[in-house]
């Protein structure tokens, strides 16, 4: 989808389809709905005056009315787009309302289509304090790009009812607020290619993404925006020492993939980064296609299984945001990919490997795998000059039943890095729970006969056991683990966006590296 930044007054923007965000102002509990466009344009509102005024539109998040021939108007339809209350708007409801609005002109066949910017009328001056411009337009753009995508790929008759021509019709305002408005529109157009290109990547099937194939997407796309790539083999992971990562890759006849991204930022002449500038680690799970090994999945639901390294293209997606967006701060991106099958080669319950970092690990289960990748992959990082650590995987279904599929966990061992990620998502939007692993945990993951176990022997406290086993390999490292299993597949469709991947914590990581920034 093609979009475009315009400063002028909406109404006389001509378009097959103007949509303009509405909010219930009305104060109190009990009070009836009260309606207010978000636009500043005496013509907007005017053309939205009758339909309001029968009540029947209460702005309820994703709520639709749709006016044709709008009067004093050039576009050809007037799409109100509900965000809710106006006392608890924030970015994200600008966000859901774009998608709806881009979802709604998807069935109708429009292909070119103008969103208003959200104007301050009716929002007092303390609220938007909170909205900031550059923040607005950026959540517009990410929610419209974001709705755009259906996930049909692989049909052999595919319905093109794309989106192709978005324009944000903005006022004309003073200098500062349109920079800022601009500046809101580029990195909103960098960041929500960047969570496309992560949903493209957890979209394809695992007979199409292999880890070799994903290794070379990931070097495909570092080259085009000016990272440097590695993407490195099994010789590679026997060279150093990565046992755990080998034990899960040997049982499948595809070749694992260890693909290392680095970014240098380039700093003003004359500056270099001071010697104790942090160096952030993304470190991804990246399961192509996970059976469960020997212990091995029931066959309902193994499909999605195929989705299993949505922690690999968040990082690979985030990387490629990074890298465009020039933070002076230095990151590497590490994803552990592999197959994880059973074979005659695979590894079994009762084994014991031995990771990376020296750590002897009995294996309970092998469909514990992705902690083993992680592991290697934690302590490969540090090795590469890490003093910051966060990892993303789809790692338990028992944090999917202690969260649901609203908020994904989070779990840290350092507070400096939890609340520059908790800052992140203020921006980001998405939605993640912090859930303990202190040490009191730490015996559930106790070995008899090897340093530690891959599962906690119990069902209970699941997703903390995981986190605790990865805790093992950041060690006293700044970290921060996402455990995303619950939210990286859409299954319940809402008016702002399709059933299909989520690319979710692509936008939380992209700004938790900012915050680093020298």
């Amino acid at each position: 989808m093609d979009m475009k930044l315009v400063f002028q007054d909406a109404a006389g923007f001509a378009t097959p389809m103007l949509a303009v965000f509405a909010v219930d102002i009305a104060t109190g509990k009990d009070a009836d709905p009260l309606v207010a466009l978000l636009t500043t344009s005496d013509a907007v509102s005017n053309a939205a005056a009758t339909a309001l005024a029968t009540g029947e539109f209460k702005a309820v998040l994703g709520e639709q009315l749709l006016l044709h021939a709008p009067n004093g108007l050039k576009a050809q339809r007037l799409l109100i787009v509900g965000l809710g209350k106006a006392k608890t708007l924030s970015v994200d409801e600008v966000r859901k309302g774009a998608g709806t609005a881009v979802r709604s002109a998807k069935p109708r066949g429009v292909r070119e289509m103008a969103i208003a910017f959200p104007e301050d009328h009716a929002l007092d001056d303390e609220h938007m304090e909170n909205l900031p411009c550059t923040l607005l337009c950026r959540a517009l753009v990410e929610g419209a790009a974001f709705a755009e995508r259906d996930w049909d790929t692989y049909r052999s008759e595919r319905k093109d009812v794309s989106v192709q021509e978005l324009t944000v019709v903005a006022r004309d305002a003073e200098a500062s607020t349109t920079e800022e408005i601009q500046k809101g529109f580029e990195e909103g157009q960098i960041v929500a290619a960047a969570q496309n290109f992560a949903r493209v990547l957890v979209n394809e099937p695992g007979n199409v993404l292999t880890p070799t194939e994903l290794g070379r997407r990931a070097a495909a796309m570092c080259a085009e925006v000016g990272l440097e790539c590695e993407v490195h083999s099994t010789e590679k992971l026997l060279e150093l020492g990565m046992g755990a990562f080998h034990a899960v890759a040997k049982g499948s006849a595809e070749a694992p993939a260890l693909i290392v991204m680095t970014y240098q930022p380039k700093l003003e002449k004359g500056k270099t980064l001071a010697k104790d500038a942090p160096v952030l680690g993304l470190v991804g799970k990246g399961i192509t296609f996970d059976t469960g090994g020997i212990s091995i999945k029931p066959a309902d639901g193994m499909e999605k299984m195929k989705y299993d390294m949505a922690g690999a293209a968040a990082m690979i997606g985030a990387m490629r945001a990074i890298a465009q967006l020039k933070p002076a701060v230095k990151v590497i991106g590490v994803v552990c990919s592999a197959e994880n099958m059973p074979s005659g080669r695979a590894y079994k319950p009762g084994d014991v490997v031995t990771s990376m970092s020296g750590k002897t690990i009995e294996i309970l289960n092998t469909d514990a795998e992705g902690r083993l990748v992680l592991a290697d992959g934690l302590h490969y990082a540090k090795t590469l000059g890490c003093t910051h650590l966060i990892d993303a995987a789809t790692l338990t279904g028992a944090c999917v039943v202690a969260l649901g599929i609203i908020n994904a966990g989070l779990f840290s061992n350092d507070e400096a890095a939890f609340e520059k990620f908790l800052n992140a998502m203020k921006v980001s939007g998405e939605k993640f729970w912090r859930l303990p692993c202190t040490e009191d945990y730490k015996d559930q993951i106790k070995s008899q006969i090897a340093d530690i176990m891959n599962t906690g022997g119990t069902r209970w406290g699941g997703a903390i056991s995981a986190a605790m086993f990865l805790k093992e390999f950041a060690d006293e490292t700044p970290w921060v683990h996402l455990d995303i299993a619950g939210c990286a597949w859409i299954e319940e469709v809402k008016p702002w966006q399709p059933k299909g991947p989520s690319g979710i914590a692509v936008r939380s990581i992209i700004e938790w590296v900012r915050g680093y920034e020298a």
